[in-house]
């Protein structure tokens, strides 16, 4: 359970305050993490030792140590050295290693049970009680973040954005796949949306520094722990609509997703009768880019003809000519404000289509 670095390192940092030599093998004698050179002679008598009823034993010049994992030898530690010190520095690091196989066990349990509680492979019954027994809080305010990045396959940024919130016990960090690290953060009663947006830039911190190109998104808080589900799904959700309509943004809000939310959730047919219905077969964004630009300005402008000329350096009757043109050409004219609501819909309409068709090649 334990990675022979974190062995490795534990009993590099042991042994340089100490000053005694240490090894881990396992029961079969098969070497994990060492600062002592030729232990992988004493096979032999590592399994004799293993197979024996004492706790402790010196051979070889050697103290053997014994790491149990719930009553379940794990562990054979190794101490050496030229003081009188090795018998209680082996029973130290002994102790220290236990805590760690305590740890780590209880870490996995709690990410076990947060991934199935993400995923709803939870019943009702199942998720109370394991909270109790995990001594997870079942009340308290939640919300759920999602990091995409496209550069972890070491684990590296897992490790960093556990070293942000994972030494929290009551903050969870895991990931369901290659792609997306989740964090599942605790609130207090004082905390808002405005923080959940600080809180995300921190995260996406993580990654910049790593020069690696990542996207953030969160859920609606949560009160309890069985909407951490729903908490996740909107965090997804919010992902995929950013990246259609928002793909300037870095970090995105499942409350920020406005229409785009509702189109996201439209059957493709559908959207396909609507773009025949509205443009009688055409595509609203088949469009040259100048006209394109005058839409999109316009609609930035909150449809104001005076201020879209002024930002686009062209005359007014300029602007009037082109969305005369655009009206001649698909019926709607943007001036009108339900004309324009359509227009910008379709537009959204399109740009979800062509998303959903890269999901089909």
């Amino acid at each position: 359970m334990i990675s022979n670095q974190i062995l490795q390192n534990t009993i590099d940092g042991l042994k340089n305050i100490t000053r005694i030599e240490l090894g881990i093998v396992d029961t079969e004698g098969h070497v994990l993490a060492t600062t002592v050179e030729g232990i992988e002679e004493c096979g032999g008598a590592i399994t004799a030792f293993a197979e024996s009823p004492a706790e402790s034993q010196e051979v070889q010049g050697y103290q053997f140590f014994k790491v149990y994992d719930d009553n379940q030898l794990e562990y054979i530690l190794i101490a050496s050295g030229t003081n009188d010190d090795v018998y209680l520095v082996g029973k130290i690091a002994a102790f220290q290693i236990q805590n760690l196989l305590v740890a780590y066990k209880e870490r996995f349990d709690k990410d076990n049970f947060i991934k199935n509680l993400l995923l709803d492979n939870l019943l009702l019954v199942d998720i109370y009680n394991r909270s109790k027994k995990l001594h997870i809080d079942t009340e308290a305010r939640r919300v759920v973040f999602i990091v995409e990045a496209k550069h972890d396959k070491d684990g590296k940024l897992l490790e960093n954005v556990r070293g942000l919130f994972g030494g929290k016990s009551k903050d969870f960090v895991t990931a369901v796949d290659e792609k997306n690290i989740i964090v599942v953060k605790e609130l207090a009663e004082s905390d808002t949306y405005d923080d959940m947006g600080k809180i995300a830039k921190v995260i996406l911190n993580v990654f910049q520094e790593d020069n690696c190109e990542a996207h953030v998104a969160y859920g609606t808080i949560v009160n309890e722990i069985k909407e951490v589900s729903r908490s996740y799904k909107e965090a997804k959700m919010a992902l995929d609509v950013g990246k259609i309509f928002f793909s300037e943004r870095d970090v995105i809000a499942y409350s920020s997703l406005g229409i785009g939310r509702l189109i996201y959730q439209l059957p493709i047919p559908l959207c396909k009768m609507f773009i025949k219905e509205i443009f009688d077969g055409k595509s609203p964004d088949e469009f040259d880019e100048e006209t394109l630009t005058t839409i999109n300005k316009f609609f930035e402008n909150s449809l104001n003809v005076s201020e879209t000329s002024r930002q686009l350096y062209i005359h007014r009757n300029t602007l009037v000519y082109r969305l005369d043109k655009l009206q001649k050409s698909t019926g709607l004219d943007l001036r009108v404000f339900e004309d324009a609501i359509t227009f910008r819909i379709a537009l959204m309409v399109v740009r979800y289509m062509k998303y959903m068709e890269t999901f089909e090649y």
